[in-house]
């Protein structure tokens, strides 16, 4: 996740401590779990629907973070029912625990589709050593030789490690649906780029706007390119899904985000982030007047270094940037005699 310069209106100016909970609204709780990276927690939220609770997003599935949902259920949740898990999107910081919480709850899994289906389809793959096709990925987008040679003997990343079971049923939510949440009606509206069919909330006549990832303050989500998809273009996607959504934007809303704390002014946060990527696309390009491989053009990218832990999501993300170029047929990519593709300003 990228950073960015200008603060957006907060009104909480400090998040719950694990296992405790601040009602930002009427029967509506945030609440903040740990995760074990550089960005070191998620955010989580309880509607009150009177007879019980529906939870959005759920933190990753590790020992620690089960331990805080025990204190939220008992303590600011008041041990009562747990109706509904509402996940945003599949990434495992938000799907990680919903299986879990259903299980222990009895409670329903509502989600996208193809967010439950992408966690499905994941934990199904536990890989000890990269395949060969991932390998190959990475040589083609030209990780560093040194790194590449590391990866190749160590466990990769594996959804099954920080995803619990899901279960076998689910509600679906989409485009254009409505759904009723903490004595609340709520328009639910996607966004692409980070993850396929992002759902977001807007709450009907009303100020509240739940938007995961899709619509964070300070930072920019991950834009990246993965080896299932390596023509994918989540840089154009994200582009087009800031300014759809800016049409139902408000100054006035409270937008309770997916990481960081609430923020209004989401009109012009929406802007902010359409722009920033459509800024670093033009530095790119301007990158690119020498043929450069993906490992290559980190520097118009990121305003901060980029080290080994942070490497992976760079590449990614540098790899979403040259495929919105080539798409839009800024750029060209060239194969070199290395096995490495290199892209160049067309």
């Amino acid at each position: 996740m990228t950073a960015n310069t200008r603060a957006p209106d907060q009104p909480f100016p400090e998040p719950p401590a694990p296992g405790t909970a601040i009602e930002t609204a009427p029967g509506v709780l945030w609440m903040q779990l740990p995760l074990p990276w550089a960005l070191n927690h998620v955010n989580a939220y309880a509607l009150d629907d009177g007879d019980g609770w529906t939870v959005i997003d759920t933190g990753l599935d590790t020992t620690r973070i089960r331990a805080v949902w025990e204190s939220l259920l008992t303590g600011p949740l008041g041990g009562r029912p747990l109706r509904r898990v509402v996940v945003t999107h599949h990434h495992p910081d938000h799907v990680g625990l919903a299986g879990w919480l259903c299980e222990r709850a009895g409670a329903e899994l509502v989600m996208p589709r193809t967010g439950y289906l992408m966690s499905r389809m994941l934990r199904a793959e536990e890989q000890s050593l990269p395949p060969r096709e991932v390998v190959a990925f990475y040589r083609r987008a030209g990780m560093d030789a040194e790194l590449l040679a590391q990866r190749r003997t160590e466990r990769p990343f594996n959804f099954v490690d920080w995803v619990a079971p899901l279960p076998l049923s689910y509600t679906r939510i989409r485009e254009g649906d409505r759904i009723r949440m903490g004595g609340r009606d709520w328009s639910i509206r996607m966004g692409e780029g980070h993850a396929a069919e992002h759902a977001t909330f807007w709450e009907e006549g009303g100020d509240l706007v739940i938007g995961g990832d899709q619509l964070l303050p300070g930072i920019s989500p991950n834009l990246g390119v993965q080896p299932t998809e390596p023509e994918n273009d989540p840089v154009t996607d994200w582009i087009t899904s800031c300014e759809k959504l800016t049409a139902f934007a408000r100054p006035d809303q409270l937008v309770l985000p997916g990481h960081k704390k609430p923020y209004r002014g989401l009109p012009a946060r929406l802007e902010q982030m359409a722009q920033g990527h459509r800024d670093a696309l033009d530095r790119l390009e301007r990158h690119l007047a020498v043929p450069r491989t993906g490992g290559d053009c980190f520097a118009p990218l990121f305003r901060r270094s980029v080290t080994r832990d942070s490497y992976g999501l760079a590449l990614a993300e540098a790899l979403g940037h040259l495929n919105a170029l080539v798409a839009q047929g800024r750029a060209v990519r060239e194969m070199g005699d290395d096995g490495a593709w290199r892209w160049r300003a067309a």
